[in-house]
């Protein structure tokens, strides 16, 4: 995303924060899949809240996945009002997505969120966003939304690994447009892999798990909906690592082909996007060129504020 002219340019973070700060454009009559128009379809049709946005500018110009991602999540929350125990009107969190990556995005044109507001009940919100690009989805997602509520309550433990502050941070190389999913360019999250970075260079050992401590490089606004954006946004930073690690690949190979098809996503509990978080992930199984991995997030205090899913294309071109 390019500053405006005559200013200096964004820093990541800030570049990040703008990217995320849509617009609403109003109301419009759009098809059920999410194309603006008023063609009568057999798929039906409904109004929609409309938002726009810019995208980060990417080596390769595509729109990095996590990115669109974050910006569904803000558009459906937009939408999203709840009542709190005072009887005020209050937002409610998010509790869930799963969203399809479509086609490839391009970074220098706006997106448009067409956001379907498709049940409000008691307890739950459920909203239905395209992401939209020269009159095509490039991304299909539905969010859940719930309202705060007490229940069972238990899960995991957080697997031991070292202080994040003890690991290096990771410098960003410059690998004449090798490397894919924004791996050229000054990130607005701080990566830190616990078993080591496979940007260049594969790793030692062939596992199908890692881990890494993650955190915005500064301050996020106090608002949960920007928090639980950042956290999509991040999530699709290093998902399918574990794929790649276990067949002893780097992001620098000229063979490696990858794209994200699908992405799921659990918030459990609330959660600060600019705190450290230790992400654990793991790929039970690759096939037909596809890879699935998993993954957790741990507060550092233990606590597992998130879970997340997402099956890539990975292909080898030799």
């Amino acid at each position: 995303m390019d500053s405006p002219e005559g200013t200096a340019p964004l820093g990541p973070l800030e570049e990040l924060l703008s990217v995320l700060d849509l617009r609403h454009l109003g109301e419009a009559h759009v098809r059920v899949d999410g194309v603006e128009g008023d063609e009568e379809s057999d798929l039906g049709e409904s109004s929609a809240d409309v938002f726009v946005g810019e995208s980060q500018k990417m080596p390769h110009g595509r729109v990095f996945g996590g990115q669109v991602l974050a910006q569904a999540v803000v558009a459906a929350g937009r939408t999203v009002v709840g009542v709190g125990a005072d009887g005020a009107d209050a937002p409610r969190p998010i509790h869930s997505l799963h969203g399809y990556f479509v086609r490839p995005g391009d970074d220098s044109h706006p997106i448009r969120f067409a956001v379907d507001q498709i049940r409000d009940g008691r307890s739950f919100s459920t909203r239905r966003v395209q992401a939209i690009q020269y009159g095509e989805p490039i991304l299909s997602m539905i969010a859940s939304f719930q309202e705060p509520a007490g229940g069972l309550d238990h899960q995991e433990s957080m697997p031991a690994a070292p202080d994040p502050e003890a690991l290096p941070p990771e410098d960003v190389v410059d690998l004449d447009g090798v490397v894919p999913r924004g791996y050229l360019r000054v990130r607005p999250v701080d990566l830190r892999h616990v078993e080591g970075p496979i940007n260049i260079a594969p790793g030692r050992q062939l596992a199908a798990r890692q881990s890494v401590w993650l955190r915005t490089i500064g301050p996020l606004p106090d608002d949960p909906l920007l928090h639980a954006a950042v956290l999509a946004y991040a999530s699709d930073y290093a998902l399918l690592e574990p794929v790649i690690r276990r067949h002893g690949l780097a992001w620098s190979d000229p063979r490696l082909r990858p794209a994200s098809l699908d992405h799921a996503m659990w918030f459990h509990r609330p959660a600060r996007a600019d705190e450290w978080i230790l992400y654990t992930q793991s790929s039970p199984t690759a096939q037909g060129g596809r890879g699935l991995a998993f993954g957790r997030m741990f507060a550092a205090d233990g606590r597992l504020v998130a879970s997340a899913a997402q099956e890539g294309m990975i292909r080898i071109k030799e």
